[in-house]
């Protein structure tokens, strides 16, 4: 091998591992608090939305990307979903918008994505290492891995639609656990529940026809 071929080879290395940092999704880091989250997107964290309150506060910041400045650049990015575990940014999902995706094909994707992430893999089973996402079916085409994190293209089994997932693998078991037990407690606290809301609708109705007496006995001639 000659001196300038082993350059290469070294340089396209240099370039991959660059290219392979997985820690963060454009400039959102994983393991960003809600506020850094929101304040990066231009958002109120108050906007985040409570999945689940207990065991773990689980909540989702949706924000829809706009091209920077004056460009005639397009977003091909139409919304972006950060998922926190306690606080913490764990998952990262951002959904192409299929109008400025069409025609392009999975590995036109994957192309342009490894650039970013360096090189795919094709995942071995399709749930990959996504945890359930709401009962949506997805196919997993392609991934990007390292010890710590995760980021996997999917498309929706409903439509060509793409999606890049990331997670932060290290809480990916904690959140599964926290889905279940909320699951667990949401069935086992739903009669009670729904007999407060009778309740609550009751006692409102009766303020209205009190309210309305009060306004109708005094005028009323037979």
């Amino acid at each position: 091998m000659n001196k300038l071929a082993a350059a290469i080879l070294v340089f396209g290395a240099l370039s991959v591992a660059t290219a392979a940092d997985l820690s963060e999704y454009r400039t959102f880091q994983f393991g960003m608090d809600l506020s850094t989250v929101a304040r990066q997107a231009g958002m109120n964290p108050s906007e985040a939305k409570v999945i689940h309150s207990r065991p773990a506060l689980m909540q989702e910041l949706a924000w829809r990307p706009k091209p920077l400045g004056a460009s005639a650049d397009t977003e091909p990015v139409k919304e972006v979903v950060f998922s926190f575990y306690n606080g913490e940014l764990y998952r990262i999902a951002a959904s192409y918008d299929r109008y400025e995706t069409e025609g392009m094909t999975a590995d036109d994707l994957t192309e342009a994505i490894s650039a970013t992430y360096g090189i795919s893999t094709k995942p071995a089973a399709p749930a990959g290492i996504l945890p359930p996402s709401y009962g949506d079916q997805e196919k997993v085409l392609a991934q990007w891995q390292d010890s710590q994190y995760g980021f996997n293209l999917v498309q929706a089994s409903y439509g060509p639609e793409f999606k890049l997932v990331g997670v932060l693998k290290r809480l990916v078991e904690p959140v599964q656990s926290a889905n279940i037990e909320a699951a667990r407690l949401d069935n086992k606290e739903a009669p009670q529940r729904e007999a407060e809301r009778l309740t609550k609708e009751n006692d409102t109705e009766r303020l209205r026809l009190e309210q309305a007496r009060l306004v109708n006995k005094p005028k009323f001639r037979p």
